[in-house]
Protein backbone atom coordinates (compact mmCIF):
# COMPACT_ATOMS: atom_id res chain seq x y z
CA UNK A 1 0.00 0.00 0.00
CA UNK A 2 0.92 3.40 -1.17
CA UNK A 3 1.38 6.21 1.25
CA UNK A 4 -1.52 8.22 0.41
CA UNK A 5 -3.23 5.35 1.28
CA UNK A 6 -3.07 5.89 5.01
CA UNK A 7 -4.39 8.95 7.47
CA UNK A 8 -1.82 9.78 9.93
CA UNK A 9 -3.45 10.54 13.00
CA UNK A 10 -2.59 13.45 16.04
CA UNK A 11 -0.31 11.67 17.32
CA UNK A 12 1.56 10.88 14.01
CA UNK A 13 0.35 7.57 13.68
CA UNK A 14 -0.49 5.88 9.99
CA UNK A 15 -3.72 4.56 10.05
CA UNK A 16 -4.79 2.91 6.62
CA UNK A 17 -7.72 3.56 5.09
CA UNK A 18 -9.45 0.41 5.34
CA UNK A 19 -9.35 -2.06 8.16
CA UNK A 20 -9.77 -5.57 8.69
CA UNK A 21 -12.23 -6.54 11.73
CA UNK A 22 -11.73 -9.82 13.30
CA UNK A 23 -14.81 -9.92 15.42
CA UNK A 24 -16.64 -13.14 15.49
CA UNK A 25 -14.19 -15.73 13.12
CA UNK A 26 -13.89 -18.18 15.90
CA UNK A 27 -11.81 -20.80 14.85
CA UNK A 28 -11.49 -19.14 10.99
CA UNK A 29 -9.47 -16.27 12.04
CA UNK A 30 -6.18 -17.14 11.57
CA UNK A 31 -6.94 -18.07 7.90
CA UNK A 32 -8.94 -15.32 7.35
CA UNK A 33 -6.50 -12.56 8.89
CA UNK A 34 -4.04 -13.91 6.85
CA UNK A 35 -5.96 -14.09 3.57
CA UNK A 36 -6.76 -10.71 4.40
CA UNK A 37 -3.28 -9.47 4.85
CA UNK A 38 -1.96 -11.10 1.73
CA UNK A 39 -4.64 -9.55 -0.23
CA UNK A 40 -3.54 -6.29 1.02
CA UNK A 41 -5.38 -5.35 4.18
CA UNK A 42 -2.55 -3.58 6.17
CA UNK A 43 -5.09 -2.65 9.58
CA UNK A 44 -5.75 -5.45 11.70
CA UNK A 45 -8.49 -4.67 14.46
CA UNK A 46 -8.87 -7.35 17.83
CA UNK A 47 -9.74 -7.60 21.20
CA UNK A 48 -8.82 -9.19 23.95
CA UNK A 49 -12.48 -10.48 24.68
CA UNK A 50 -12.41 -14.45 23.97
CA UNK A 51 -15.95 -13.67 24.06
CA UNK A 52 -16.45 -12.19 20.53
CA UNK A 53 -12.74 -12.19 19.25
CA UNK A 54 -9.75 -14.94 18.81
CA UNK A 55 -6.82 -12.87 19.42
CA UNK A 56 -4.07 -15.59 19.65
CA UNK A 57 -5.09 -17.34 16.35
CA UNK A 58 -4.86 -12.87 14.74
CA UNK A 59 -1.59 -13.75 16.37
CA UNK A 60 -0.58 -16.79 14.63
CA UNK A 61 -1.65 -15.41 11.42
CA UNK A 62 0.60 -12.36 11.58
CA UNK A 63 3.72 -14.97 12.19
CA UNK A 64 2.24 -17.08 9.33
CA UNK A 65 2.67 -13.83 6.82
CA UNK A 66 5.69 -12.33 8.70
CA UNK A 67 7.32 -15.59 6.51
CA UNK A 68 5.75 -14.57 3.73
CA UNK A 69 7.33 -11.18 3.78
CA UNK A 70 5.02 -9.03 5.78
CA UNK A 71 6.74 -7.58 8.77
CA UNK A 72 4.99 -6.46 11.95
CA UNK A 73 6.47 -3.27 10.93
CA UNK A 74 4.31 -2.78 8.28
CA UNK A 75 1.17 -3.24 9.71
CA UNK A 76 -1.06 -1.39 12.05
CA UNK A 77 -2.33 -3.06 14.59
CA UNK A 78 -5.05 -2.35 17.33
CA UNK A 79 -6.41 -4.18 20.08
CA UNK A 80 -8.79 -3.43 22.88
CA UNK A 81 -9.39 -3.59 26.77
CA UNK A 82 -12.77 -4.82 27.37
CA UNK A 83 -14.03 -4.36 30.91
CA UNK A 84 -15.64 -6.93 33.07
CA UNK A 85 -19.03 -6.41 31.69
CA UNK A 86 -18.37 -6.59 28.28
CA UNK A 87 -16.53 -10.35 28.94
CA UNK A 88 -17.53 -14.16 29.05
CA UNK A 89 -17.52 -14.70 33.04
CA UNK A 90 -16.18 -17.76 31.99
CA UNK A 91 -13.00 -16.66 30.03
CA UNK A 92 -11.71 -13.47 31.51
CA UNK A 93 -8.55 -12.75 30.33
CA UNK A 94 -7.40 -11.31 33.35
CA UNK A 95 -7.78 -11.27 37.44
CA UNK A 96 -11.76 -9.62 37.64
CA UNK A 97 -10.50 -9.64 41.54
CA UNK A 98 -7.64 -7.09 40.20
CA UNK A 99 -8.04 -3.40 40.50
CA UNK A 100 -9.12 -2.06 37.59
CA UNK A 101 -5.70 -0.60 36.42
CA UNK A 102 -4.28 -3.78 37.17
CA UNK A 103 -6.73 -5.17 35.07
CA UNK A 104 -6.24 -3.28 32.23
CA UNK A 105 -2.05 -3.53 32.29
CA UNK A 106 -2.62 -7.66 32.51
CA UNK A 107 -4.90 -7.64 29.75
CA UNK A 108 -2.50 -5.39 27.34
CA UNK A 109 0.06 -8.35 28.66
CA UNK A 110 -2.38 -10.90 27.13
CA UNK A 111 -2.44 -8.76 24.36
CA UNK A 112 0.87 -8.53 23.54
CA UNK A 113 1.39 -12.50 24.12
CA UNK A 114 -1.42 -13.18 21.86
CA UNK A 115 -0.12 -10.69 18.78
CA UNK A 116 3.65 -12.15 19.71
CA UNK A 117 4.64 -7.97 19.63
CA UNK A 118 6.33 -5.74 21.35
CA UNK A 119 4.09 -3.16 21.01
CA UNK A 120 0.60 -1.93 19.29
CA UNK A 121 -0.51 1.14 17.52
CA UNK A 122 -3.42 1.87 18.94
CA UNK A 123 -5.35 0.84 22.41
CA UNK A 124 -8.77 1.44 22.65
CA UNK A 125 -11.23 1.33 25.47
CA UNK A 126 -13.82 -1.08 23.73
CA UNK A 127 -16.32 1.01 26.23
CA UNK A 128 -16.95 3.52 28.76
CA UNK A 129 -17.02 2.34 32.02
CA UNK A 130 -20.44 3.04 34.53
CA UNK A 131 -19.00 6.23 35.62
CA UNK A 132 -16.27 9.13 34.65
CA UNK A 133 -13.89 8.15 36.94
CA UNK A 134 -13.99 4.73 36.46
CA UNK A 135 -13.82 5.37 32.79
CA UNK A 136 -10.45 7.53 33.94
CA UNK A 137 -9.06 4.65 36.37
CA UNK A 138 -8.95 2.74 32.65
CA UNK A 139 -7.53 5.19 30.83
CA UNK A 140 -5.09 6.19 33.41
CA UNK A 141 -3.70 2.97 33.18
CA UNK A 142 -4.16 2.85 28.96
CA UNK A 143 -2.15 5.99 29.67
CA UNK A 144 0.87 4.34 31.72
CA UNK A 145 1.16 1.86 29.22
CA UNK A 146 1.52 4.41 26.37
CA UNK A 147 3.91 5.92 28.19
CA UNK A 148 5.83 3.17 28.89
CA UNK A 149 5.73 3.12 24.72
CA UNK A 150 3.81 -0.61 24.70
CA UNK A 151 1.11 1.68 22.48
CA UNK A 152 1.82 4.22 20.16
CA UNK A 153 -1.93 5.92 20.68
CA UNK A 154 -5.15 5.88 22.43
CA UNK A 155 -8.66 5.37 21.61
CA UNK A 156 -12.63 4.47 23.07
CA UNK A 157 -14.78 2.43 21.04
CA UNK A 158 -18.94 1.77 21.69
CA UNK A 159 -19.39 5.74 23.41
CA UNK A 160 -22.29 7.36 21.30
CA UNK A 161 -22.50 10.28 24.27
CA UNK A 162 -21.09 13.45 22.97
CA UNK A 163 -20.43 14.92 26.52
CA UNK A 164 -18.86 11.85 27.77
CA UNK A 165 -16.18 11.59 24.98
CA UNK A 166 -15.60 15.64 25.49
CA UNK A 167 -14.93 14.87 29.39
CA UNK A 168 -12.53 12.04 28.68
CA UNK A 169 -10.67 14.35 26.34
CA UNK A 170 -10.55 17.38 28.72
CA UNK A 171 -9.34 15.15 31.58
CA UNK A 172 -7.12 12.97 29.66
CA UNK A 173 -3.17 13.69 29.54
CA UNK A 174 -3.12 11.44 26.13
CA UNK A 175 -5.49 12.36 24.59
CA UNK A 176 -7.87 9.95 22.73
CA UNK A 177 -7.01 9.69 19.21
CA UNK A 178 -9.27 7.27 17.76
CA UNK A 179 -13.18 6.54 18.18
CA UNK A 180 -14.43 3.82 16.69
CA UNK A 181 -18.34 3.20 16.77
CA UNK A 182 -21.26 1.20 15.36
CA UNK A 183 -22.49 3.39 12.22
CA UNK A 184 -26.05 3.28 12.33
CA UNK A 185 -29.36 5.03 12.16
CA UNK A 186 -30.29 4.38 16.15
CA UNK A 187 -27.53 7.51 16.95
CA UNK A 188 -28.10 9.35 14.04
CA UNK A 189 -24.80 8.55 12.49
CA UNK A 190 -22.79 10.52 15.12
CA UNK A 191 -22.76 13.30 13.19
CA UNK A 192 -22.61 16.10 15.64
CA UNK A 193 -20.27 13.70 17.73
CA UNK A 194 -18.21 13.13 14.08
CA UNK A 195 -18.07 16.85 13.59
CA UNK A 196 -16.65 17.82 16.97
CA UNK A 197 -13.98 14.92 16.27
CA UNK A 198 -12.71 16.49 13.39
CA UNK A 199 -13.08 19.78 15.33
CA UNK A 200 -10.78 17.93 17.55
CA UNK A 201 -8.78 15.56 15.17
CA UNK A 202 -10.02 12.37 16.58
CA UNK A 203 -10.18 9.77 13.81
CA UNK A 204 -13.45 8.14 13.74
CA UNK A 205 -13.52 4.43 12.73
CA UNK A 206 -16.75 3.06 11.85
CA UNK A 207 -18.12 -0.66 12.09
CA UNK A 208 -20.89 -2.89 11.85
CA UNK A 209 -20.89 -0.40 8.84
CA UNK A 210 -22.36 -2.76 5.95
CA UNK A 211 -24.73 -4.75 8.14
CA UNK A 212 -26.56 -1.79 9.70
CA UNK A 213 -27.07 -0.50 6.76
CA UNK A 214 -29.10 -2.62 4.41
CA UNK A 215 -31.76 0.52 3.35
CA UNK A 216 -28.50 2.69 1.97
CA UNK A 217 -26.83 -0.20 -0.43
CA UNK A 218 -30.27 -0.79 -1.68
CA UNK A 219 -30.67 2.68 -2.45
CA UNK A 220 -31.39 3.96 -6.14
CA UNK A 221 -28.56 6.60 -5.05
CA UNK A 222 -26.20 4.19 -4.17
CA UNK A 223 -27.22 1.51 -6.87
CA UNK A 224 -26.99 4.53 -9.58
CA UNK A 225 -23.49 5.36 -8.31
CA UNK A 226 -22.48 1.99 -8.69
CA UNK A 227 -23.63 1.73 -11.87
CA UNK A 228 -21.84 4.57 -13.00
CA UNK A 229 -18.14 3.82 -11.40
CA UNK A 230 -18.56 0.20 -12.15
CA UNK A 231 -17.96 -0.61 -8.58
CA UNK A 232 -19.95 -3.15 -5.81
CA UNK A 233 -22.61 -1.04 -3.60
CA UNK A 234 -20.07 -1.84 -0.53
CA UNK A 235 -17.11 0.25 -2.55
CA UNK A 236 -19.68 2.93 -3.43
CA UNK A 237 -20.08 3.06 0.61
CA UNK A 238 -17.09 2.39 1.70
CA UNK A 239 -15.41 4.90 -0.31
CA UNK A 240 -18.10 7.50 0.35
CA UNK A 241 -17.13 7.34 4.28
CA UNK A 242 -13.59 7.62 3.27
CA UNK A 243 -14.26 11.28 1.81
CA UNK A 244 -15.96 12.30 4.64
CA UNK A 245 -12.59 11.47 6.74
CA UNK A 246 -13.79 8.07 8.36
CA UNK A 247 -12.10 4.77 8.42
CA UNK A 248 -14.25 1.77 7.84
CA UNK A 249 -13.94 -1.56 9.59
CA UNK A 250 -14.36 -4.72 7.05
CA UNK A 251 -14.66 -8.13 8.63
CA UNK A 252 -15.92 -9.84 5.02
CA UNK A 253 -14.81 -13.64 4.81
CA UNK A 254 -15.10 -13.54 0.96
CA UNK A 255 -11.49 -13.25 -0.71
CA UNK A 256 -13.40 -11.06 -3.46
CA UNK A 257 -15.15 -8.47 -1.08
CA UNK A 258 -11.30 -8.55 0.49
CA UNK A 259 -9.94 -7.32 -2.89
CA UNK A 260 -12.79 -5.70 -4.08
CA UNK A 261 -12.83 -3.52 -0.64
CA UNK A 262 -9.20 -2.45 -1.26
CA UNK A 263 -10.07 -0.69 -4.42
CA UNK A 264 -12.01 1.65 -3.50
CA UNK A 265 -9.50 4.71 -4.11
CA UNK A 266 -9.47 4.20 -7.87
CA UNK A 267 -12.49 6.76 -7.75
CA UNK A 268 -13.38 9.64 -6.18
CA UNK A 269 -17.24 10.92 -5.82
CA UNK A 270 -18.28 14.32 -6.51
CA UNK A 271 -19.06 16.48 -4.68
CA UNK A 272 -22.61 16.84 -6.04
CA UNK A 273 -22.27 12.60 -5.06
CA UNK A 274 -21.39 13.17 -1.74
CA UNK A 275 -24.20 15.88 -0.76
CA UNK A 276 -26.58 12.74 -2.27
CA UNK A 277 -25.25 10.13 -0.33
CA UNK A 278 -25.31 12.43 2.87
CA UNK A 279 -29.27 13.25 1.80
CA UNK A 280 -29.89 9.62 2.84
CA UNK A 281 -30.22 9.88 6.01
CA UNK A 282 -28.16 13.04 6.87
CA UNK A 283 -24.66 10.77 6.86
CA UNK A 284 -22.60 14.10 5.79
Amino acid sequence: MQNNQYITTTAGVKVPFLIYGTAWKKERTADLVEQAVLAGFRGIDTACQPKHYNEFLVGEALDRVRAQGVDRENLYLQTKFTPIDGQDPERIPYDENAPLEVQVAQSFEVSLKNLRTEYVDTLILHSPLATHDLTMKAWRAMEEIHEAGGVRQLGISNCYYIDVVKKLYADARVKPAILQNRFYGDTGYDVDLRRWCAEEGILYQSFWTLTANPHILDSETVQSLAGKYGKSEAQIFFRCLNQWGMVPLTGTCSGQHMREDLHILEFELSADELEKMGGLLNIK
